[in-house]
This record gives structure tokens, C-alpha cells and sequence, in this order.
């Protein structure tokens, strides 16, 4: 019987990936990057921010191998990962995720643009 991959590091570097589906919204303050991501939960996934790029990455293990002829085949199993730009006004010291009820939710906080007034020579 193979051994179940759980680590992310045990990945092999040609197998293929599936990429997460995810929703991006932007308030005044802060990005909020959502996903459903059923059947697992934070220690699955991984999750950076670097040069204003979100990179989700995480390995969904097939919850069995069931032999028989597949009628209809559409869950994705194995490594999947996903990349997000976004603009370089955002604070990444700050940057929170959150698994509840099947659903990741990465909050990046905003960092208010500066207003100024400028003074009109006369």
C-alpha cells in the first residue's frame, strides 16, 4: 500500500498541479483573498506573500482509492496551488488567514495612500 503524502515538501517536483479557485475583494482598507478549501485545514496549506504576490499552495489527499470504472470523475486530488498580484500598497507584517467551516479567508490589510494638500503659489 503507498503511503498517504501529507508534508508539502514530499511533492514531486513534475507531478502535475490543480489550481485553487478563489475570490479576491478589495475594500478601502484591506484585500480579503477567499477559498473553499473542504476536507482540510491549516497545517495543509501553505501560505506567502512576497514582491505583492499571495501564493497558496496545499496538498489534497484523496480520502480513498476506490476501485471500479469512474461515471463522472471532477474532484481535483493532489497538489494544488494558486498566485494572487496584487499592488505594493499593502502591508504584509500584517497579513491574516483564517480556516472555518471548509472556507480560507487571507486578510491584507491596506496601506493608506497619503494625502496632501499642496499650497498654490499666488
Amino acid at each position: 500500500m503507498a503511503k498517504k503524502r501529507t508534508n508539502l515538501q514530499d511533492k514531486k517536483w513534475l507531478e502535475p498541479e490543480g489550481k485553487l479557485v478563489v475570490d479576491v475583494i478589495e475594500k478601502d482598507d484591506f484585500y480579503i483573498v477567499q477559498s473553499a478549501i473542504a476536507g482540510l485545514d491549516a497545517k495543509q496549506l501553505e501560505i506567502t506573500f512576497k514582491n505583492d504576490m499571495l501564493s497558496i499552495r496545499g496538498y489534497r489527499p484523496r480520502p480513498s482509492e476506490e476501485n471500479g470504472r469512474y461515471l463522472l470523475q471532477e474532484c481535483y486530488w493532489g497538489p494544488f496551488s494558486r498566485q494572487v498580484s496584487l499592488d505594493n500598497n499593502v502591508d504584509p507584517s500584517r497579513i491574516k488567514a483564517i480556516v472555518k467551516d471548509g472556507i480560507l479567508t487571507v486578510k491584507i490589510p491596506r496601506i493608506p495612500k497619503e494625502k496632501k494638500n499642496i499650497k498654490i503659489r499666488e
